[in-house]
């Protein structure tokens, strides 16, 4: 049987994969006020997958995009 937090984790990514899918960042919420009204433990293990996905994916496009930058920087630089 999964742990609470792994029922929370697997729920944000699906959550969060429709949310890519359809564009509608309401469903976070929405299901959030679902699970809220069921169990507050879940609930917290869920928003707290959501935050740390989130931020997980703000974080590696920061870092992609200064890798490209760093890296564009880096060839040497070609004259006509």
């Amino acid at each position: 049987m999964a742990t609470t937090e792994e029922l929370g984790i697997r729920l944000a990514e699906d959550v969060l994969k429709a949310v890519a899918e359809t564009g509608d960042d309401s469903l976070v919420n929405e299901v959030n006020k679902i699970v809220e009204a069921a169990s507050s433990a879940l609930q917290e293990a869920y928003m707290a997958a959501i935050r740390a996905q989130r931020a997980e994916s703000k974080a590696r496009a920061f870092l992609n995009q200064r890798l490209k930058r760093a890296r564009a920087a880096a060839q040497p630089q070609k004259t006509g």
